[in-house]
């Protein structure tokens, strides 16, 4: 259960994989946050510039612009903006080598998938909390 409530707080959330949108949407609408999706780096850039979003949950491995690229462009403009937004990065591809990549960009979560959505919901509680 969600301990606490994220209400004028706006989470993105970028992935190609339809189901696992559907999944993560599932989980995070009881936290109160705005909800809004992306499904490819172009798209997740454009949104992110947009709205400001607090979070974003983002898949590494995206059509158009990698996640990796959205990152570097989006911590870039956040240094700008106060630090926003958070990042969470998820990906199916295994290895430290991603990990470290995404890790010296400034992601504030890396999650392999698969994995158990209580642990995105710790991390998500833990960059907004």
């Amino acid at each position: 259960m969600v301990s606490q409530t994220f209400g004028g707080k706006s989470i993105l959330v970028v992935d190609d994989d339809p189901d696992m949108v559907t999944a993560i949407l599932a989980l995070l609408e009881s936290t109160g946050a705005e909800l809004t999706t992306a499904c490819d780096g172009d798209a997740a850039l454009e949104a992110a510039e947009a709205q400001e979003p607090d979070l974003i949950v983002l898949d590494a491995m995206l059509p158009k612009r990698s996640g990796f690229l959205v990152v570097e462009r989006l911590k870039s403009l956040g240094k700008k903006r106060g630090g926003k937004p958070q990042i969470i990065m998820i990906t199916g591809k295994g290895g430290k080598r991603h990990q470290d990549w995404a890790e010296s960009l400034g992601v504030d979560g890396y999650i392999n998938k698969p994995f158990r959505m209580d642990r995105l919901m710790e991390t998500v509680e833990k960059c907004l909390g």
